[in-house]
């Protein structure tokens, strides 16, 4: 289940849930923060008399004071503007000198939070047993908490096998749907099965364990961090499945699964449990000092978790993004995906080290911004991403017709399956821009309400729909008529063979609605974009004008074209003599005529250098042919023997169809100087007179010879020469002997 494909997605997501753990977490620990009230005045008193609590409220103050004096340092130089000849590298140092003063300041607070807790002595009231019982209690609720959590998993296992098995081999045609609504069924069940564990939790701590159903504040905190957690990763189990692979939104191998359910499940349970259940735990018991120390270590030590990370995966994503990027047919997208699989762990790693700076500087008011930003880019992806998945799975596979309609129009299948794949890209654009749109809207780097509120974005949303609608009805429209056509010119349609007019008045048809459907559609987009067509159109019509007069041979050849479809003079298949050469006409357009000659020469002859069309296949045709005989032949007796021949070639099975009428004997035409000419006529099916003809002329010759009748051709006689007195010269002839007759044989022919 490994694909290229969602490599890409895996790059973005792993990242991008991490960052969500991170800013939920933070988030938790800020709200905690937030909700501690000052102490009573006379808690203060208390401490006031007790010498030892005296001495951690000075330290703690102390503390404070350090800490607010840091933060308006800080401020200050957020506010102060640089001078105009500050250099860009002394602010990037003050800005490093900046961060590691923060770095250095924390650092101070925690070791000062250490030593108050290890070196000041027990407060008055501080009991060894209740710390005992608290920890015991604290630990059953969290074991009888984990307990319940393993027993309603174990329950719930049959239902997820059953939701896996139908995902995979569920069948039906809508797969990514099937995985969709299993996924979304499985994801209910694992956050039922968390419910169910903290409820439990939350009764057994409140009956059980608390004073008169009261809650306990530690065991609050903690089924509060598991709540919150275990349905994180319920999460990112259903994207990253290693038991079932059927409820996996990601298709990739189960190894890879399990490596990254393990990492981001370690990652936010240290995250989710230190910022929401140690640290405010810290702060509650302790000191807020030392919490916001422990802060400080969970989130640094999770932006060590994920360097290690991503540092090991480097490469292997690296390979996987170049693999996705061959296989990608746009152009941009390849570009995209080759730069991101240079950069990617960069980026990562500078997003989770900015969180890390946001957490140390500015801990109260840039997390829980970064937090929701985080959550509507990881929204937004994943819609993008569903939408795109789901218009694959519907218009993205190969379409397939209909026998019977396959029949009737050939090519719509294959005209559709070229067009969905171009309609699908375009859409996929659409979505990619709105999901960039709306994540810059996240970041507060464009401000999509207000763009889409004002005229202009109105505006041009309007017209791009308008451009769109415009589009997808012209292709529907040349779909259809194109469709139409076709079914015309099919022979299996029911209309049996079209006759070679319609072929040749439809075909120049088509293409003149293609031009003219075009012409249409461009001029409605320029219009509905604000383009003014009136200067075009006026420009087009002068443009015409100065080509009908620069162009007069071209305007000649398209008329006398018009002219000759309109008296039917020639179509596509007919042999015709067309400016002087014979040929098959192969093409017709509105400017010429493609000529195939016997040879195979093709010649494109224009419609302005014909006079006379000449076409040998209108209707019917004759074979005509003469026959020479000797004058001592009898007439009638070669008649009788044509007659013949004719009668048996109208038996024949391969003519006897293509003979139209009985042969006709127009006597004789001639009497030549060595011969006797008759003239024959056959009427044959256009196209046919030159078959009927070769193989009516073989029959001729047979029954001639059959008969002893002679056929004239021409002899040659030897003259010697003769003197004046009538004497000959001699005449040397060479003899040849014939071995079995004894005869001998002159060269002259005359046998001694």
């Amino acid at each position: 289940m490994n694909t290229p494909g969602f490599s890409a997605l895996r790059s973005w997501l792993i990242p991008l849930l991490t960052t969500a753990v991170l800013f939920i977490s933070a988030t938790g620990s800020f709200a905690q923060a937030e909700q501690s009230s000052p102490p009573a005045y006379s808690t203060i008193a208390d401490l006031l008399e007790n010498e030892q609590s005296r001495q951690a409220l000075i330290q703690e103050l102390r503390s404070l004071a350090a800490d607010k004096g840091g933060e308006l340092a800080s401020s200050g130089a957020a506010q102060a503007a640089p001078s105009a000849d500050t250099s860009l590298a002394r602010q990037l140092a003050e800005a490093v000198s900046g961060f590691a003063g923060s770095l250095v300041t924390q650092m101070q607070k925690i070791w000062t939070a250490l030593s108050s807790v290890f070196t000041s002595a027990p407060a008055e009231g501080w009991n060894l047993d209740a710390l005992v019982q608290a920890t015991t209690d604290m630990g059953l609720i969290i074991l009888a908490v984990i307990l319940a959590f393993f027993i309603f998993r174990r329950l719930a296992r049959p239902l997820f096998s059953r939701l896996s098995s139908w995902s995979l081999y569920g069948g039906g045609k809508s797969a990514l749907l099937r995985v969709l609504v299993t996924v979304f069924l499985a994801a209910l069940a694992d956050a039922l099965v968390v419910v169910l564990a903290y409820i439990t939790g939350n009764f057994l701590a409140t009956f059980a364990i608390g004073e008169a159903g009261a809650l306990p504040t530690r065991i609050a905190l903690f089924l509060n961090a598991f709540l919150v957690v275990e349905l994180f990763k319920a999460a990112i189990r259903m994207l990253f499945s290693s038991r079932y692979s059927g409820l996996r939104l990601i298709p990739i191998r189960d190894e890879e699964a399990e490596y990254w359910n393990r990492r981001l499940a370690r990652l936010s349970g240290f995250i989710g449990y230190g910022l929401l259940f140690a640290v405010p735990l810290i702060r509650h018991s302790v000191s807020p000092a030392l919490a916001q120390a422990v802060n400080f270590l969970v989130m640094l030590g999770a932006f060590a978790y994920v360097l290690r990370t991503v540092l090991a995966n480097r490469v292997k994503l690296r390979n996987a993004l170049d693999q996705k990027a061959q296989a990608s047919t746009l152009g941009i997208s390849r570009i995209s995906l080759h730069l991101l699989s240079r950069i990617w762990h960069i980026a990562v790693l500078a997003y989770f080290l900015a969180i890390l700076n946001i957490s140390i500087l500015r801990p109260g008011d840039a997390l829980p911004v970064v937090m929701l930003a985080t959550v509507k880019t990881l929204v937004f992806v994943g819609i993008g991403l569903i939408l795109s998945g789901i218009l694959s799975q519907l218009i993205g596979r190969r379409i397939v017709l209909t026998e019977e309609l396959r029949d009737k129009i050939p090519l719509l299948e294959t005209r559709l399956n070229a067009y969905i794949p171009n309609i699908l890209k375009v859409i996929r654009a659409v979505i990619l821009a709105a999901v960039v749109l709306f994540i810059l809207d996240a970041w507060g780097l464009f401000d999509v309400g207000s763009w889409y509120a004002s005229p202009g974005g109105r505006n041009l949303i309007g017209k791009v729909f308008s451009v769109a609608v415009i589009l997808i009805v012209a292709l529907a429209v040349w779909v259809a008529l194109a469709s139409v056509i076709e079914h015309f010119l099919n022979p299996r349609a029911g209309r049996g063979e079209p006759t070679a007019r319609a072929k040749t008045l439809i075909s120049l048809f088509r293409n003149a609605l293609a031009i003219t459907l075009m012409i249409m559609t461009g001029m409605i987009v320029l219009a509905e974009i604000g383009i003014n067509i009136g200067p075009l159109i006026a420009g087009a019509g002068v443009l015409g004008l100065a080509i009908g007069f620069g162009a007069q041979k071209l305007v000649q050849d398209i008329i006398t074209g018009v002219f000759i479809q309109i008296d039917n003079a020639m179509n596509t298949g007919d042999v015709v003599t067309a400016g002087g050469i014979t040929g098959v006409a192969e093409r017709l357009s509105i400017r010429s005529v493609g000529l195939r000659d016997l040879s195979g020469t093709y010649h494109i002859v224009p419609f302005s250098s014909v006079g006379t069309v000449s076409n040998f296949m209108r209707d019917f045709a004759f074979h005509v042919g003469e026959y020479g005989i000797a004058y001592r032949e009898s007439i009638d007796e070669a008649v009788s023997c044509l007659r013949e021949a004719f009668d048996q070639l109208a038996v024949d099975e391969e003519f006897k169809d293509h003979i139209l009428a009985p042969l006709e004997v127009s006597g004789v035409t001639a009497l030549a100087d060595s011969s006797v000419n008759i003239r024959v006529r056959i009427m044959t099916s256009p196209g046919m007179q030159w078959a009927v003809g070769r193989a009516y002329n073989r029959l001729v010759k047979l029954h001639f010879d059959a008969a002893g009748i002679e056929i004239p051709f021409p002899h040659t006689t030897l003259y010697f020469g003769q003197e004046k007195d009538g004497s000959a010269p001699p005449a040397y002839v060479h003899l040849l002997g014939n071995k079995e007759t004894g005869a001998v044989r002159g060269e002259s022919g005359h046998t001694e």
